[in-house]
């Protein structure tokens, strides 16, 4: 059985949409996800609102409060039945998403055992066939294959198999 890593932030957790529904509550403001195509939420914000941005990761229920991204339960499953899926996150960036991130993934994708759930720093220790990710700099060290999921931010980014949605990880690994 082939080993598959799938990153959480961005590829099934949906961290990106999240700050810009936070960014709008606070600021009464009208932000969309297609007005950051090719930045992060936070360069896509007044200077002086940057920082308000950049902590909504440090905020006690933000990685508990996350939407999954969709058809990522149902896909995943699938993969958890072909493949040694593990879920890969660079969770120490941010102490308190280790007990969220495992709490959410209790609630949202049971069927991941704790001993399948890698919440670490850096990615590059990761040895095994597959790697889904949204970050290139996480691909660029992987020995396998390498699978850049789409997401505002790396829009622009070019030089490796790409999927943009759930249905098109399922077309390529199913």
């Amino acid at each position: 059985m082939k080993t598959l890593f799938v990153d959480m932030d961005e590829v099934f957790a949906d961290t990106y949409n999240a700050h810009i529904e936070l960014y709008n509550k606070k600021y009464n403001e009208h932000l969309h996800v297609n007005d950051c195509i090719g930045r992060e939420v936070w360069q896509s914000v007044p200077e002086d609102r940057r920082h308000i941005v950049k902590n909504h990761a440090r905020t006690d229920g933000f990685f508990r409060g996350l939407k999954p991204i969709k058809d990522s339960q149902k896909v995943m499953k699938l993969l958890s039945e072909k493949y040694d899926l593990y879920v890969a996150s660079a969770a120490m960036e941010f102490p308190n998403s280790l007990r969220e991130k495992s709490d959410w993934l209790d609630e949202y994708f049971p069927f991941i055992h704790w001993k399948n759930r890698i919440l670490c720093g850096h990615k590059h220790i990761l040895k095994g066939d597959i790697l889904i990710d949204d970050r290139s700099y996480n691909l660029e060290s992987f020995n396998g294959r390498k699978i850049l999921f789409s997401s505002p931010h790396n829009m622009h980014t070019t030089g490796f198999e790409r999927a943009d949605n759930w249905m098109e990880v399922a077309d390529l690994l199913l």
